[in-house]
């Protein structure tokens, strides 16, 4: 069907930062290390808590997705880290992987012609695969804007 190609490809061009947006490869490259876990003034987050809350946000988005028995954490807290910094540079890289490949594993749902865009899922109250990455399309780019922010009052903003 034309219109579902055409939909399929608007939304993979969201996921992937397409349009006015910039890309999380963007706004997370070169973010030094002793400012990832630094507050700055009344803003109330880290570097490091918007990376685990868009990490957790887009997993439990995912896994709804996928997995009808999937728990979603207990909001809000369960949605954000506990730490305001990462616990080691392996943490912060790992949360950047695994950001990564589940963001890629909805680009795979999304792009799969075999799952339908428009059916709700038969375990959740009227969602859809479109709706659902729509939801991280949406969520990523509020949260990219915010760490572009974050990093201009940091001073480590560069483009």
């Amino acid at each position: 069907m034309k219109n579902d190609d055409a939909i399929r490809n608007h939304v993979l061009y969201l996921l992937r930062g397409g349009g006015a947006h910039v890309s999380f490869d963007e706004v997370i490259a070169d973010f030094p290390a002793e400012l990832r876990g630094k507050v700055f003034k009344d803003i109330p987050y880290t570097g490091w808590d918007l990376l685990e809350h868009m990490r957790i946000a887009q997993w439990d988005i995912l896994e709804f997705s996928i997995n009808p028995k999937h728990k979603s954490p207990n909001f809000p807290d369960g949605y954000w880290p506990q730490d305001k910094a990462p616990p080691s540079e392996a943490d912060w890289d790992n949360s950047i992987n695994s950001f990564k490949s589940d963001l890629t594993a909805m680009q795979k749902l999304v792009e799969d012609k075999n799952n339908d865009l428009f059916t709700p899922f038969p375990h959740g109250d009227g969602q859809t695969l479109l709706r659902e990455a729509l939801l991280i399309a949406d969520h990523n780019a509020y949260h990219f804007g915010q760490l572009v922010v974050l990093r201009r009052l940091l001073g480590c903003w560069y483009r």
